[in-house]
């Protein structure tokens, strides 16, 4: 079975690193789409233009499903795709419910990172809506750090500062879970479990897009160390420099540390 997975840009592949624990038989096409990252700063009507634009060319493959690895992306044109295409289309949604059920049990608060865009859209808002009953739920836009990811810039010391300054006058003592609601954000999960206060648990969508995944094309979520199925890296401008970009990023997310 051949899958696709669609970002921006190298966000997604935190999604690709956990399709290929647990499925690690299967051949995976990764797209990013280069011409327009980022996402979260562009207008909705941008950016379900380019998501359009991008699916379209996927589509011309054979792949059985496709994983729109942004939340972006999902919360702007993932309806939209679903009444296009006939095949299972998953998109992602930040992790608010699972997180609102351990900050309950904990009695502390929700701190959602993610980008502006995301974060203005009705699909976000009616979810929090739908599931935090208590109001524990705040919101963070985060847009630089796409912009740190896409570079590959994983200096402690830079984006630790990058978080002080963002952080600073929030009480940490408050919240329990931060959801990582850009799959960009999630290269920072082993730096930010350094930064932040040992009681904070970090969780992001892609255990839950995954099974989801699993679930819509009938195959098993047993988690492997070895993957032996075959990795396709594509971008909407087409320049190599990017699709070894894509090659080191996926290394660095499965030697650094486990999503």
């Amino acid at each position: 079975m051949r899958i696709a997975l669609f970002d921006s840009g190298i966000g997604g592949l935190t999604v690709l690193t956990e399709a290929m624990r647990r499925l690690p038989k299967e051949d995976f096409l990764y797209f990013a789409d280069t011409l327009h990252v980022p996402y979260g700063t562009k207008t909705l009507p941008e950016v379900k233009r380019f998501v359009q634009e991008s699916v379209n060319t996927i589509m011309q493959e054979e792949i059985q499903a496709l994983v729109v690895a942004c939340n972006t992306a999902t919360s702007a044109a993932i309806e939209e795709l679903r009444r296009t295409y006939d095949i299972p289309i998953i998109g992602m949604e930040p992790a608010v419910k699972p997180a609102v059920k351990r900050s309950q049990a904990a009695g502390k608060r929700v701190l959602v990172f993610a980008t502006s865009l995301t974060l203005s859209l009705s699909k976000y808002t009616d979810l929090v809506a739908r599931v935090d009953d208590h109001k524990v739920v705040d919101s963070m836009p985060l847009p630089e750090l796409v912009q740190y990811c896409e570079q590959l810039q994983f200096d402690r010391d830079e984006i630790e500062r990058y978080f002080n300054r963002k952080l600073s006058g929030i009480d940490l003592a408050q919240y329990s879970t931060i959801v990582l609601g850009c799959t960009h954000f999630p290269y920072y999960k082993s730096l930010l479990q350094q930064i932040l206060p040992p009681h904070i648990e970090l969780i992001d969508g892609s255990h839950g897009t995954v099974e989801r995944l699993c679930s819509l094309i009938g195959c098993s979520t047993t988690p492997s160390k070895g993957y032996s199925g075959h990795i396709e890296f594509r971008c909407s401008d087409g320049n190599p420099a990017y699709l070894d970009k894509m090659a080191r990023a996926l290394d660095y997310l499965q030697t650094q540390y486990t999503l």
